[in-house]
C-alpha cells in the first residue's frame, strides 16, 4: 500500500503520521521524497488497513493498494528514478555510463592496459572478473583474490571505480575495495547470498537470470533491498530462448519495462547477450535508444588469446568507435526529451 501526501506537507508532519501508521498497523514505512510529492510505502500485512480511515487525515492526497509482490523496487513506492553515485559517476537520472573491461583479470599488464584504453574512450567504471563461474569445472576459474588485488591496483592507478562478480557470501570480506558487487545470472536466485549483500552498503549489479521473468528479477532485487541495501542496479544480459544463432537473446523490451515498473537504474550487457563481437554495436545502440542507463561491455586487448570469453570480446579500438556512437545517441535522446519538457 502507498500513501501519497499533499504538496507542502512538512518533514515533521510526515514523521508524526508515519509513527501513527507504525503503531496502529505494525507496518514498516518506506519514505520517498520526490520533486512533486512525498510517498509513504507501507510494507507488511496491509489487508486490514481501511483506506477511508487513511484518507481522513488532512495531509493525505491519495491511498493506493499495490498488487505487485515487490514493494521497495516498485516505482509506485518511489516515483522518481533512483540515482546511484559510484565514485562520482552517476547511474540513473539520464546520464549514460559505460562500464568496460575484460571478462577475466589475467595479469597486471593486461588489466592496466585495458583500463587505460577504455577510460580514454569514455568508460568511467572498470569491469573485470576475479571469481569466474564456468560451465566446465576444467575451464579457467579466475585468479580469485589475486584478481581482486590486480583490479584494486588498476583502480588506484587509473582512478576508476571497479565492478566484479561475487560467487559466495563467504567472499564478501574480500570485496572491501570493490565499488560495485556484481551478482551473475546463475546467482540471481541465490537468496542467501542476496540477503547477505542486503546487509552491505555497496551498490549491487543484479543480472537477470538465464530463464527468469522480469517479475522474478525484481523480486531478487527486493531480497537485497528488504535487507537494508537499496542501491541495486538491474542488468539485462539476455535470456535463453529457442534461438541458437546467438549465445542468448537480448530482451531489449525489458529495458523500458524495468523502467516503468521500477525506479532502479538499468544496465544492459550486450556481450553475454550475443556472444558475437559484431553484434555488440547494434545491440548497444538499441539498448541506449530503449532507455538504458548504462552498458557493461567486455573489452580485451587480445581476444583470440583471452583465458575466458575472448570470442565475445571487442578490442579497445572497436570499443572506442562504439563509445563515440553511443554518446551521440545518448545526447540525441536527451535533446528530444528536453524539447518535450
Amino acid at each position: 500500500m502507498i500513501v501519497i501526501l499533499k504538496s507542502g506537507t512538512t518533514a515533521e508532519q510526515t514523521e508524526q503520521f508515519s509513527d501513527i501508521l507504525r503503531k496502529r498497523y505494525c507496518v514498516d514505512i518506506h519514505t520517498s521524497v520526490g520533486a512533486q510529492s512525498t510517498v509513504l510505502g507501507l510494507v507488511g500485512d496491509t489487508k486490514a488497513i481501511d483506506v477511508d480511515s487513511l484518507n481522513a487525515f488532512p495531509i493525505v492526497e491519495a491511498v493506493r493498494r499495490v498488487q505487485e509482490p515487490y514493494k521497495k523496487a516498485n516505482r509506485k513506492f518511489h516515483p522518481d528514478d533512483t540515482v546511484i553515485d559510484v565514485g562520482g559517476h552517476k547511474l540513473g537520472g539520464g546520464e549514460l555510463q559505460l562500464i568496460a573491461g575484460p571478462c577475466s583479470v589475467e595479469s597486471e599488464e593486461q588489466i592496466i592496459s585495458i583500463a587505460e584504453s577504455v577510460k580514454k574512450s569514455g568508460a568511467n567504471i572498470l569491469r573485470g572478473g576475479a571469481f569466474k563461474p564456468r560451465t566446465s569445472p576444467y575451464a579457467f576459474q579466475g585468479l580469485r583474490q589475486g584478481g581482486l588485488e590486480l583490479l584494486t591496483e588498476a583502480k588506484a592507478k587509473l582512478e576508476m571505480p571497479i565492478v566484479t562478480e561475487i560467487m559466495s557470501a563467504d567472499h564478501i570480506e574480500f570485496f572491501n575495495d570493490v565499488d560495485i558487487i556484481q551478482v551473475g545470472a546463475r546467482n540471481m536466485q541465490n537468496f542467501e547470498l542476496l540477503k547477505e549483500l542486503g546487509k552491505t552498503d555497496k551498490p549491487i549489479l543484479l543480472k537477470r537470470g538465464l530463464a527468469n521473468t522480469i517479475e522474478e528479477t525484481l523480486m531478487s532485487a527486493e531480497y537485497i533491498m528488504s535487507n537494508g541495501n537499496e542501491n541495486v542496479i538491474l542488468c539485462e544480459r539476455g535470456i535463453r530462448t529457442y534461438e541458437t544463432f546467438t549465445r542468448n537473446t537480448l530482451d531489449v523490451s525489458a529495458v523500458p519495462i524495468f523502467k516503468k515498473l521500477s525506479h532502479l537504474p538499468v544496465v544492459v550487457d550486450p556481450s553475454h547477450a550475443s556472444g558475437i563481437p559484431w553484434l555488440i554495436e547494434p545491440l548497444s545502440l538499441a539498448a541506449v535508444a530503449a532507455g538504458a542507463d548504462g552498458l557493461i561491455i567486455e573489452v580485451h586487448n587480445d581476444p583470440p588469446h583471452a583465458l575466458c570469453d575472448g570470442a565475445q570480446s571487442i578490442t579497445p579500438e572497436q570499443f572506442n568507435s562504439l563509445a563515440n556512437k553511443l554518446f551521440l545517441i545518448s545526447d540525441a535522446i536527451k535533446e528530444v526529451n528536453n524539447s518535450k519538457n
